[in-house]
């Protein structure tokens, strides 16, 4: 207890509020600084500001001491702290960062300023401490793989892809290229697509079947043609074998 009276705080008044905020202190949490009231009047129950690590405990004694009211501040809550210098003491002033401004008057003038100096180095490291994390901090955006659907047609009709027709031959020396034809065709996914017509081809007919084989009798007729034409034989030979091819009729 003797380490919070060493600013000329009253032991008694040091004793009841640590065995108070003991109480309510967190796990890690250590009380620092104790400041209490110093009015020029005999004040039994003063008001006090104690610090710790992570708050500030401003403190009224109530109903001749038979209560305690607190009001806490984490170090985040608190905007900034000020203090005024008087003629019987300082006034110490809490700013929240929401709410109204909280003050204790009468404060020793020793105590108010390691009060102002407790509190400024707790916001700073605060703050610093803030900032620290936010630059840690690595958010790492979900990577979402993309998901190709194709959609068939409820018929399950297949689309019909583009069909480009091969670029006809360009002559050595020609002006200006012949463009490539291109026939395309396509169609909305999740409608029925609509297939062009499709031009039937030309029927070629076989070629024409000689409607009766050439005969034996036929072949030996062209044959004696054939060597008359390239006067193998003369006319009368001819004549003759013809005759006689003939009348085995």
């Amino acid at each position: 207890m003797e380490q919070f009276a060493q600013d000329g705080q009253d032991i008694k008044i040091i004793e009841k509020l640590v065995t108070k905020v003991q109480d309510m202190l967190t796990p890690g949490e250590k009380i620092d600084y104790i400041a209490v009231q110093k009015k020029p009047a005999v004040t039994i129950l003063p008001d006090s500001i104690t610090i710790s690590n992570k708050r500030i405990f401003m403190c009224e004694f109530t109903k001749l001491g038979l209560a305690t009211d607190f009001e806490i501040f984490g170090w985040q809550d608190i905007k900034d702290i000020a203090f005024k210098e008087e003629i019987f003491g300082s006034k110490v002033t809490v700013i929240p960062f929401t709410g109204e401004n909280l003050s204790i008057d009468y404060i020793p003038k020793v105590q108010a300023r390691k009060l102002y100096q407790y509190i400024k180095a707790a916001l700073e490291n605060y703050k610093k401490a803030e900032l620290a994390a936010e630059k840690e901090k690595i958010v790492i955006a979900p990577t979402v793989a993309k998901e190709v659907i194709i959609e068939r047609p409820e018929n399950n009709t297949p689309v019909q892809p583009a069909v480009t027709a091969p670029a006809a031959p360009q002559a050595y020396g020609s002006a200006q290229p012949t463009p490539p034809a291109s026939i395309q065709t396509q169609q909305p996914i999740g409608s029925t697509p609509t297939v062009p017509p499709v031009s039937a081809a030309p029927i070629v007919p076989p070629a024409a079947a000689k409607e009766e084989e050439d005969d034996e009798i036929t072949l030996k007729l062209k044959k004696l043609k054939t060597l008359f034409d390239k006067q193998l034989i003369t006319q009368e030979e001819y004549e003759s074998k013809k005759r006689e091819v003939l009348s085995s009729l």
